[in-house]
């Protein structure tokens, strides 16, 4: 969550006339993340999240998105409920972007990640996917390894900016990843469906040490499940001095197979995610941290962090060399 783009007094009250949610009582900016700018609502009915979509987000894709969260939210699944204006319509603009009204979730996001949160986070994602193997509608990622190449390409001339030797290195590990994707060429895909894509510590809300709900799916797709197992694997289970922490993955992995068992291959093919999925995030950060505005109310994310990750990924063959 962000804020890149200002909604006036005028602006705002115009916008919330086309809904039944009751009238303001406060109204403040979330500068965590950075995709889409966000404001919390407060209104005589209740706290609410306004998002004005942008970067990233294709306009035309909005409805897929909605979609999807209410369709596991029907499915038992916590999260962010699209809000209909007076019309019945959940898309509208607003300060010249799109945007839409979503309910607002009880809890917090955990600042330091402890072990209790690591197996019903685990059990959470399963129950997502399983929830969204009903979701019929399509949505290609975005973001998947065809996209690498040429996001770095993006953001190349500035990466040994950021890091000396950053371009060789990223240059290399591309060749180590992308030709051994699961459903690449000769490669075996693996079991696919509904995605969160972005299940970070931030999107993830728990009232004690149970997870209250889910949000910011604007990433979420069509893709392989345990894809979605690794990019948690990064999110969650590495310290901050980048080192990994065994007895989190263990703990999540098996909250996960509480629900969903993984297949055989999906577990063998753990590590060459864990490395795309390090990939993808230290891509999208560097272009970030190369592209973000200076007045924007955002702090980009180091990609470096994710760089350290990625190499130890890549010296990592097998799960066995996890110790889970």
């Amino acid at each position: 969550m962000a804020v890149y783009t200002d909604v006036s007094d005028e602006a705002l009250a115009t916008f919330l006339a086309g809904y039944a949610i009751g009238d303001l009582v406060a109204f403040r900016g979330i500068a965590e993340g950075v995709e889409n700018s966000n404001f919390q609502l407060r209104t005589t009915q209740g706290d609410f999240i306004l998002t004005l979509y942008e970067k990233r987000v294709n306009v035309r894709e909005l409805p897929w998105f909605l979609g999807l969260m209410q369709h596991v939210a029907g499915q038992g699944v916590s999260c962010p409920q699209p809000v209909a204006d007076k019309a019945g319509v959940l898309l509208n603009t607003l300060a010249g972007r799109p945007a839409a009204i979503t309910t607002f979730l009880p809890g917090v996001w955990p600042r330091r990640i402890r072990l209790a949160h690591c197996r019903p986070l685990g059990q959470a994602l399963a129950r997502l996917h399983a929830a969204g193997q009903s979701y019929a509608p399509v949505r290609p990622n975005s973001l998947g390894p065809e996209a690498w190449p040429p996001l770095f390409e993006s953001c190349r001339a500035g990466a040994n900016a950021v890091l000396p030797g950053l371009e060789a290195e990223l240059d290399a590990a591309l060749a180590r990843i992308v030709p051994f994707w699961p459903g690449n060429g000769a490669n075996p895909d693996l079991p696919r469906g509904q995605i969160h894509a972005d299940l970070f510590p931030d999107n993830v809300f728990f009232l004690k040490d149970s997870v209250s709900g889910l949000i910011d799916f604007y990433f979420a797709c069509t893709d392989m499940l345990a894809y979605d197992i690794a990019i948690c694997l990064n999110a969650w289970c590495f310290e901050e001095d980048g080192s990994f922490n065994v007895t989190f993955a263990r703990h999540l992995l098996q909250g996960y197979e509480d629900i969903r068992p993984l297949t055989q291959p999906e577990r063998d093919a753990l590590p060459v995610l864990a490395r795309g999925a390090a990939m993808r995030f230290l891509l999208t950060r560097l272009y970030d941290w190369i592209n973000t505005p200076a007045d924007a109310l955002v702090t980009p994310k180091d990609p470096l962090d994710y760089l350290k990750r990625l190499r130890f990924h890549l010296a990592t063959e097998t799960l066995d060399g996890y110790g889970v």
